[in-house]
């Protein structure tokens, strides 16, 4: 009986940890997937890409669009986490923010427009609260940036988190096999017409990414 309770509770924690990975596993995928495709891929393909069955996606999420409002979190949890990051461990503001850059393209950021166009709650307490985690790591980065002189002053977050989901969404069609190369190519030249001092005067206002959820 003792040792019955024990291999109980032994594999208890694996099966839990098993979960938890098949969970990472479909928001990773799914994510990809709608990078590549848009949002209404067939659920098969999610499944398929994580290497889970159907039923497994639905052990976890009841429908598509909750599972779409976690891959969601994920996407801006883990850009979050790459500004908190570079800003903690790069000496040179604008290394950092160029760290940063690169580090979200490589999160998947392109797909986060799609994900809070899908009719997802952007009120939703856990979406207002990473929203805000990430719009003050990527402010205090840019902000560093600002005061040694680095980054040109006409641009906020929300002008900085645009730029980065347009290039880092892939063409459409598929003629751009390597999408990633140019992704980061294109991403340092657009890096440079940050720096200041500024050739241009850019026109309209700067925004956050507050203004961003509440323009129609």
């Amino acid at each position: 009986m003792a040792a019955d309770t024990m291999t109980a509770k032994s594999a208890q924690p694996r099966l839990r940890a098993d979960a938890l990975r098949n969970r990472e596993r479909i928001v990773v995928a799914a994510r990809e997937v709608i990078v590549e495709s848009g949002a209404h891929i067939p659920l098969d393909e999610i499944a398929r890409r994580a290497g889970v069955g159907n039923a497994t996606i639905y052990r976890h999420f009841t429908d598509r669009r909750e599972l779409i409002h976690h891959v969601a979190l994920a996407v801006m949890s883990g850009v979050a986490d790459q500004a908190e990051s570079a800003l903690a461990e790069e000496a040179d503001s604008f290394s950092a923010l160029r760290r940063f850059v690169h580090a979200a393209a490589d999160e998947r950021i392109g797909a986060l427009c799609l994900l809070l166009s899908d009719g997802l709650d952007k009120e939703h307490p856990d979406l207002i609260a990473v929203r805000d985690r990430l719009s003050a790591g990527v402010e205090a980065l840019m902000g560093a940036a600002k005061v040694e002189g680095r980054l040109r002053t006409d641009i906020g977050v929300g002008d900085l988190m645009v730029a980065l989901n347009q290039l880092t969404r892939p063409l459409p069609g598929s003629f751009c096999v390597d999408f990633d190369a140019f992704v980061h190519r294109h991403l340092q030249l657009f890096l440079d017409g940050l720096q200041a001092p500024a050739r241009s005067e850019l026109p309209g206002e700067s925004v956050t990414l507050e203004d961003l959820q509440h323009r129609p």
